[in-house]
């Protein structure tokens, strides 16, 4: 909306209240008076004197140095202004006791002379105007500041969201990646196994393409596609891997953000050391009520530094964990006796962030 017509149409609003400051003027010096003529001039000559210290109070002193924090300047000028007004005051007093009264101070009502009582009461106006654009200016400075937290937190949420599903689409690469290589093998070695692989996959693929996309999926279809990527790696390494998996039974309703787990299990299969003939991965979902505890064991020669230089997808899956339960989960992994351990808790697995 144009300013200067915002402006103009509080103007009839604007008149209604100085008329309405006139009829109250002449209320309280009506008192013991039947003079009303005289109260009605006096009221009128009184109402710009009192529109002209109020619009200087709200429109130059309150923006100019009390918003500003000039407060000494703000009592100077306010001194000024009280001065000016009281001498404006005496002159209208006495200008019309001469032009209105003929110098006849008896007919001139009571209140009218009071000098003291008018000045209050033109000040009390003033002061509740002021104290009203007082009201205003901050309610108007919060609203303003609420609407640009919210901006801001609109955009971070945003930021948060985009940074959250370009991670979500690094999954897609990396497990794509290891897959292929898997069938690239077997192909190359003509194996019947192959055309099996090459479903599996399918399976896996038709998960990630209408699951990863959504804020969260059902845990047991996460933990489903979890046993058929681990039996796709069986067929991969064949008599030289031994897996352990253990879950307890899940609930349909317990829900987790999608293809969270997989890429711990794909740096075990990917990065896992052979000891004594074997690849050794131990896998283990525990719940109970709202705590999810994920951990995944596997024979390694190496150290931390080694291991998390090689899995791409650690710091990948720490984000997301960062996104989606912050202040909610504890991510640990470290190398003991020849073993690399990644312990995950969710302390509330349904307590996730939309994304």
């Amino acid at each position: 909306m144009n300013t200067r017509f915002k402006h103009i149409r509080y103007i009839p609003f604007h008149i209604l209240f100085w008329i309405a400051v006139w009829f109250f003027f002449v209320y309280f010096f009506n008192y013991n008076s039947d003079d009303r003529a005289y109260v009605m001039w006096f009221s009128g000559f009184l109402l710009p004197l009192t529109a002209s210290l109020t619009y200087f109070t709200v429109y130059f002193l309150i923006p100019r140095f009390l918003l500003n924090k000039k407060y000494l300047h703000f009592i100077l000028y306010s001194f000024y202004t009280f001065v000016v007004a009281s001498y404006i005051i005496a002159i209208i007093i006495y200008g019309c006791l001469i032009f209105l009264l003929d110098f006849n101070i008896d007919r001139m009502p009571p209140m009218s002379k009071n000098f003291f009582f008018i000045l209050v009461l033109l000040f009390l106006v003033v002061g509740v105007v002021s104290s009203i654009s007082i009201l205003n200016h901050n309610f108007t400075t919060i609203s303003r500041n609420k609407e640009l937290q919210n901006k801001i937190l609109a955009t971070q949420l945003q930021l948060k969201d985009q940074e959250l599903h370009y991670l979500k689409r690094q999954i897609h690469p990396h497990f794509l990646f290891n897959t292929l290589n898997t069938i690239y093998g077997f192909a190359l070695k003509q194996s019947k196994q192959t055309p099996e692989i090459i479903l599996k996959l399918s399976n896996l693929l038709d998960y990630i393409l209408y699951q990863v996309s959504k804020p969260r999926v059902s845990l047991k279809e996460e933990v489903l596609h979890i046993q058929e990527y681990i039996e796709l790696e069986k067929i991969r390494f064949e008599d030289t891997l031994k897996v352990t998996f253990s879950c307890d039974e899940i609930n349909n309703e317990t829900q987790i953000a999608p293809m969270l787990l997989i890429p711990f299990i794909e740096n075990a299969f990917k990065h896992g050391s052979i000891v004594d003939d074997y690849l050794n991965i131990d896998i283990k979902i525990h719940l109970q009520d709202e705590s999810f505890d994920f951990a995944v064991i596997n024979s390694f020669t190496g150290n931390n530094k080694d291991y998390n230089e090689k899995g791409i997808g650690i710091e990948n899956i720490r984000k997301r964990l960062d996104l989606n339960y912050s202040n909610n989960y504890k991510l640990e992994h470290i190398t003991v006796d020849n073993k690399y351990n990644v312990h995950l808790s969710i302390f509330n697995i349904n307590k996730i962030r939309n994304a």
